[in-house]
């Protein structure tokens, strides 16, 4: 192998060749391989794929005998803990528990206007939000449940009156409209609005209470309403109070054997027996509307649904029942007009919307939430309003 690489090309002084080359034979100079520079044998080159974008030129391996080592600094630059190169790390110190005294503090960033966060584009939060954040407390491992509106109302000392609003209102009213136009076409259309209203009385009460599912109670308490309509239309009404406070003697004392034979300890198994029958009285005494002469339900059922939608609007209390209150009157009188009842359906009218805004503000009471606005909110006001129906009714008529 020839130690020229530039042979041909140019001929330089050479104070160490001794005597010339030695002619190869053109066979031999096919076998042998062509040489490569001096240059390119001796340097590593990259032939796979990379990410760059722009041409490197080789890297000669003189260019790179004055590096340093990997892996330490040179010059003898001091490590990044303080010590000196070759030096032992010190010993780590016990780790304690943590607690929130050993939170690190916020410090400001030099030349901002807040403290540092890397999550935000300028790296800084603030003022305005800085403020905002020292108001939470530290993280945690399993977070933070959803604080509730009925919770947020609680924490700040609110009042627990938190009324149901239109849309509630509005759902009272339908429902209401129902039962006055069932009404006027006879019992069996009249079982079908009044079975729903039972149906949502029965599971509102046990929401109210804050008792969900409670899908025992709820299914006892409605098939007692159940056992009630059909105990109306068997007896009629002339016998409607035996078969009501029949049916509901019966099934207090129903509930009273299940929550006997409860594994539960004493204090749930006597709220669970206070809301079972609580909820189970109020869908059974909603049948009053089943009880009652066509002519006063559906007077009563009108002056509910405008009483209800007059209280929902945004006036003060005091004023909101007043407007509530006459707006039952009026609606009494106006649907009275069309029925024997005449001007008398004032004075129903005044009864049953007094009635329902009662329901209105036991719906209202304790924090209630949304669900609780919909189910307690809609059926409370016209199971409320049965018995003033029922007795004003045969009371005018």
């Amino acid at each position: 192998m020839s130690n020229q690489p530039y042979e041909g090309r140019y001929e330089g002084y050479d104070p160490y060749q001794q005597q010339p080359p030695q002619q190869k034979s053109r066979r031999e100079q096919e076998r042998q391989p062509q040489q490569q520079p001096e240059w390119q044998q001796h340097t590593q080159q990259w032939e796979g794929q990379t990410w760059e974008t722009q041409a490197q030129t080789p890297v000669s391996s003189s260019d790179t005998a004055y590096l340093p080592p990997q892996g330490y600094q040179p010059y003898g630059e001091p490590q990044g803990y303080g010590g000196v190169v070759g030096e032992p790390l010190p010993p780590e110190a016990p780790a304690g528990p943590w607690t929130p005294a050993h939170a690190p503090a916020a410090h400001d960033a030099p030349g901002t206007d807040g403290p540092a966060d890397p999550s935000r584009p300028g790296g800084t939060i603030p003022e305005s939000a800085s403020g905002a954040a020292a108001a939470y407390g530290p993280a945690t491992v399993v977070g933070n449940t959803r604080v509730t509106d009925a919770q947020r109302a609680r924490a700040e000392g609110r009042s627990p009156i938190i009324e149901p609003g239109m849309q509630p209102a509005a759902l009272t009213a339908v429902l209401a409209l129902l039962l006055s136009g069932a009404a006027a076409l006879g019992e069996f259309a009249l079982v079908v609005p009044l079975v729903m209203l039972q149906a949502v009385t029965a599971a509102g009460w046990f929401r109210l209470n804050g008792m969900w599912p409670a899908r025992q109670g709820i299914a006892l308490a409605f098939a007692g309403a159940l056992t009630a309509d059909v105990a109306l239309l068997a007896a009629g009404r002339e016998n409607a109070p035996a078969a009501i406070l029949g049916t509901l003697g019966v099934w207090v004392l129903l509930t009273l054997v299940l929550q006997l034979r409860s594994h539960a300890d004493p204090d749930t198994r006597m709220y669970g027996l206070m809301a079972t029958v609580v909820s189970a009285a109020l869908s059974i005494i909603a049948a009053g509307h089943l009880a009652a002469e066509p002519d006063a339900v559906t007077v009563g059922a009108a002056a509910v649904a405008v009483a209800i939608l007059a209280r929902a609007l945004p006036l003060p209390t005091a004023a909101s029942v007043v407007v509530a209150l006459l707006a039952a009157a009026g609606a009494g009188i106006a649907v009275g007009g069309m029925t024997d009842l005449g001007t008398q359906g004032a004075f129903l009218g005044l009864g049953a919307g007094a009635c329902a805004l009662i329901g209105h503000r036991v719906a209202s009471y304790d924090y209630p939430s949304r669900f609780v606005h919909f189910t307690a909110g809609v059926a409370l006001p016209l199971a409320a309003a049965a018995p003033a129906v029922y007795l004003l009714g045969r009371a005018l008529g």
